[in-house]
C-alpha cells in the first residue's frame, strides 16, 4: 500500500469518525468508513487454514516487529503507560475489550486514538453522562421527510475501535445497552438486529475514586472486559519528562497525529487475530491457567472468584502476549505477566479482607506467587 493511499485511509477514517452515518433501513449497510472495515457475514465465518511450522514463525514474528513499531512510534508522545499498552495490544489480538481505571489526564485518550490512527481503524468516543441514552450510542430511526420513510442513523458504537470516557457515570439502562454490542458484536434497533463492524474493539474507563453521581458496573458487566488495568501516576522521572517535551512544543497532539500513518488495515488486524489463535500452548500450561483460576474461587479471602471467561482471557491474552514477544508457543511468563489484569476484576473479596484494607490486587499478586507451575 503507497503512503499515498495510507494518507486517504486516514482522512477517510478521520471524517468518518465525525460524521453521522444515515443509511437506508431496507438495506442496513455497514457505517462507510473504509472498504476493508465492511464485513460481510460469509466473511466471518471463513477460518484461516492451519499454517505450517514455518509460515507461523513468519506470521508471528512479523506481528511482533508490527508492534515494536507501533510502540516506538507511541513513545514518541506517550511518556510512561508500557502496561497499558501491551495490554491493548493484547486485547485488540484478541478482539476483546479492556477497562481502564484511573485519574484522568493519564494519556487514556491519546493512547486510544492514537493506536485506531497507527492500525488504520475507526475510532469514536463516547463521554459518559448520567443523561445519556441508549439512543444516543446505538442510533436512531428518524423520519426523512424527502424520502417520506424513516432512515436509520448509526450511533457512535458503530466503529472498530470505541472509547467510552467514564463509564460509571452512564446510568444502568445505558449501560447494559453495551453488553449485547461487546458480547454478541451486534445491537438490536427498533426489533432490528445490526452488526458491528469488525474488528470491534471497546476501551472503556473509569476513576475509581469519584462516587457522585456514578453507577458502578455489575459483576456480568465488568466481566466482559478481557482485561482490567489501574492506571497509576507516573514516577517523578516520568513527569519531568513531560513537562520538559511540553516545554519544548512536542506535546502538541494535530503535530503528532498527521505523522501517524496505518501501517495495518482492519482486514490485516482480522488475519492476526486468527493467526494468535495458532500459537502452542502446552499442557503444563493449560493446568497452570486452571489452578490460578480454581485459586480464585478458594482463597480464603476471595467470596466470588474467576468465571470461565477468566479462563478464556488468560489462554487468549497467553497466545498473544507470547506473540508480541516473537514466540510461537506460551510459556508460564506470559500468563503470569497479563494474570492481575484478567483476573482482579472478576473476584469479590471478603468482608473481613476489605476491613482488613486488602486490595484485588494484592490477593491476586499472592495467588500468582504461590500458584506453581506442575
Amino acid at each position: 500500500m503507497t503512503r499515498n493511499l495510507d494518507r486517504k485511509i486516514v482522512d477517510i477514517i478521520r471524517q468518518s469518525g465525525r460524521d453521522g452515518i444515515k443509511e437506508d433501513p431496507d438495506n442496513f449497510r455497514a457505517p462507510a468508513a473504509t472498504a476493508e472495515s465492511q464485513v460481510s457475514p460469509k466473511k466471518e465465518i471463513l477460518q484461516l487454514a492451519r499454517l505450517s511450522e514455518t509460515d507461523l514463525k513468519k506470521e508471528i514474528a512479523e506481528i511482533s516487529r508490527l508492534s515494536a513499531t507501533i510502540n516506538g512510534k507511541l513513545n514518541e508522545f506517550i511518556v510512561g503507560n508500557q502496561e497499558i499498552i501491551d495490554l491493548i495490544l493484547v486485547a485488540l489480538l484478541n478482539e476483546e475489550h479492556i477497562l481502564i481505571e484511573g485519574v484522568p489526564g493519564t494519556a487514556k485518550t491519546t493512547i486510544a486514538k492514537s493506536i485506531a490512527l497507527i492500525t488504520g481503524c475507526t475510532f469514536n468516543r463516547i463521554q459518559g453522562a448520567i443523561d445519556i441514552q441508549p439512543a444516543d450510542m446505538l442510533g436512531v430511526r428518524i423520519y426523512d421527510t424527502n424520502k417520506k420513510e424513516f432512515v436509520l442513523w448509526k450511533g457512535p458504537i458503530f466503529t472498530n475501535i470505541l472509547l467510552v470516557d467514564e463509564i460509571n457515570r452512564i446510568n444502568p439502562k445505558s449501560q447494559s445497552a453495551f453488553i449485547e454490542a461487546m458480547s454478541e458484536r451486534q445491537v438490536t434497533i427498533d426489533g432490528i438486529t445490526l452488526p458491528m463492524q469488525s474488528p470491534f474493539f471497546v476501551i472503556a474507563t473509569q476513576n475509581p475514586h469519584e462516587f457522585e453521581g456514578t453507577f458502578p458496573l455489575i459483576e456480568v458487566q465488568r466481566d466482559r472486559f478481557m482485561f482490567s488495568i489501574r492506571s497509576e501516576y507516573l514516577g517523578a522521572e516520568e513527569e519531568l519528562s513531560i513537562i520538559k517535551r511540553a516545554n519544548s512544543g512536542l506535546l502538541n497532539w494535530d503535530s503528532y497525529a498527521v505523522t501517524l500513518s496505518p501501517i495495518l488495515t482492519p482486514t490485516a488486524l482480522k488475519h492476526y487475530i486468527q493467526v494468535v489463535r495458532q500459537v502452542t500452548i502446552e499442557d503444563p500450561v493449560l493446568q497452570y491457567i486452571r489452578d490460578l483460576v480454581v485459586a480464585t474461587r478458594t482463597h480464603p479471602d476471595i467470596n466470588l472468584g474467576g468465571s470461565s471467561r477468566a479462563s478464556l482471557a488468560l489462554v487468549g491474552g497467553g497466545k498473544a502476549m507470547a506473540a508480541l514477544n516473537n514466540r510461537t508457543y506460551v510459556i508460564p511468563d506470559d500468563i503470569k505477566q497479563i494474570a492481575s489484569a484478567a483476573l482482579s476484576h472478576r473476584i469479590i473479596l471478603s468482608r473481613d479482607a476489605e476491613i482488613e484494607g486488602l486490595t484485588r490486587g494484592q490477593v491476586m499478586d499472592e495467588i500468582v506467587t504461590k500458584v506453581e507451575v506442575l
